[in-house]
């Protein structure tokens, strides 16, 4: 029973994200990402600034290079817009540190309500709620981050283990090769999507 939500879970993640996955180049950011809810003039170049980021990541040299564009992109996720939000974050990272699952989890819930349209929101309570033994609950969340920012490659990386780890090989490789388009510098989703690669066409021959 278990493992049959499981699977719907993932194949309702794969849908929601499915213009992210459906692609061969790295998509756009998603629409609601374009008009944040809030005027903070910090925020007014949040897109611009991305999409800079993630076509500098796309083309770095290499994995340093890469790790300090990626690390860029991930602060810019990090930013709401708004102080309520943001210090709600940070307790929630903070208790996620502190292996307090349940607080965190208290904490993203209320934080996806007050900023539904904030992808980070929905991936770091995907976080919590796998390091908490709710894969049904990340899976579901992993799903919301990708339809707010298709771009985002922490999320995609992380349904791609999922899959991969429950068998679903094919559809994990499919994801893989996404998160690879994006940050292409990462050279342990490059292995796995090699080993994949190998096993599935030695499987259809």
């Amino acid at each position: 029973m278990r493992q049959a939500l499981l699977s719907a879970l993932l194949v309702s993640a794969l849908f929601t994200a499915a213009p992210a996955l459906a692609q061969n180049e790295a998509p756009p950011a998603a629409p609601q990402a374009e008009q944040p809810s809030h005027n903070d003039p910090n925020l007014r170049g949040r897109d611009r600034i991305l999409n800079e980021l993630f076509e500098r990541l796309a083309k770095a040299d290499d994995q340093d290079e890469a790790k300090g564009v990626a690390g860029a992109i991930e602060r810019v996720f990090l930013r709401s817009g708004s102080d309520t939000a943001d210090l709600l974050m940070n307790r929630a990272l903070s208790s996620v540190r502190q292996r307090d699952f349940k607080l965190a989890n208290e904490l993203l819930d209320k934080l996806v309500v007050i900023e539904p349209e904030w992808a980070e929101a929905w991936n770091q309570r995907a976080t919590a709620r796998f390091r908490a033994d709710d894969v049904q609950g990340a899976v579901a969340d992993l799903g919301q981050v990708l339809a707010l920012e298709p771009r985002h490659f922490g999320a995609l990386s992380a349904l791609g283990y999922i899959l991969y780890s429950n068998g679903f090989d094919r559809r994990a490789l499919d994801v893989m090769r996404k998160t690879l388009i994006i940050y292409p510098q990462q050279e342990d989703i490059r292995k796995l999507v090699e080993q994949l690669g190998q096993k599935i066409d030695g499987r259809d021959l």
